[in-house]
């Protein structure tokens, strides 16, 4: 099988439990941010170390949503008003003017388990959720017979080993977009520094806010917005962002 034009980067949001449900983000988030390679060879990962140098003088630096929000560890720069007024809008231009495709997945769980009596593990299905509309997304781009991989961060071998395998059932099972043999799980450390990586990390927390409270001014989601996959007519819902229940 030949490889896709396009590679696939995960991150998540929220925890995925269902035992003592934080009331502050109930919410678990899957993001996944499609890339078309080249562009991503030649503009994303020039343009997220650009960002790095001119913030930090080296490109060493991880971009992670949790420690921006706190502006702890290597984002105590931000704790400096002036630097921090520079470098949010600047996050923002980098995503806005990157070039992907986001296909997400929102498991409000407090709905999830007044619903259902025995519900899934909230992980397998936004996983399901995602790696169906992206195999459509792949049919649509003539990509659906060629290897895709997607690339995970790994969370350590007994969570790798049961999501690898909760990943090959979905591949498996005949869901209503069919089996995706098509697809390929690759799990990874984020200390590799994957620009892919840092962008899913990136979007997948400010859906979450938006969900929790929509009428809530969110600048992180309104850029996000813009990437998600649409239908012809510029739907969103079920096509690029999945909410359940």
């Amino acid at each position: 099988m030949n490889f896709s034009d396009y590679i696939v980067y995960v991150d998540e949001s929220g925890d995925h439990g269902l035992r003592n449900i934080d009331r502050e983000y109930p919410v678990f988030v899957l993001a996944f941010c499609i890339f078309h390679k080249q562009p991503y060879v030649e503009q994303v990962v020039p343009k997220i170390q650009n960002l790095k140098f001119q913030f930090w003088g080296h490109d060493a630096v991880i971009l992670h949503s949790h420690e921006i929000r706190k502006a702890k560890g290597d984002f105590n720069i931000l704790l400096n008003k002036n630097v921090r007024k520079q470098f949010l809008p600047a996050l923002n231009t980098l995503i806005s003017d990157t070039e992907f495709t986001l296909i997400a997945s929102v498991i409000d769980k407090p709905r999830l388990v007044t619903t259902y009596a025995s519900p899934d593990d909230p992980y397998e299905i936004a996983l399901a959720f995602c790696m169906e509309r992206l195999q459509l997304f792949l049919t649509e781009h003539g990509q659906n017979d060629a290897l895709t991989h997607i690339m995970v961060e790994s969370r350590g071998k007994p969570e790798d080993n049961a999501l690898e395998l909760e990943f090959r059932r979905i591949c498996d099972r005949a869901g209503y977009v069919g089996p995706m043999p098509n697809l390929e799980i690759i799990f990874m450390d984020k200390k590799h520094n994957s620009a892919g990586l840092q962008f899913a990390d990136m979007v997948a927390h400010p859906i979450g806010r938006h969900h929790i409270n929509p009428k809530q001014q969110n600048l992180a989601y309104d850029v996000v917005n813009t990437k998600f996959r649409r239908s012809t007519s510029g739907k969103t819902i079920g096509y690029g962002l999945k909410t359940f229940p």
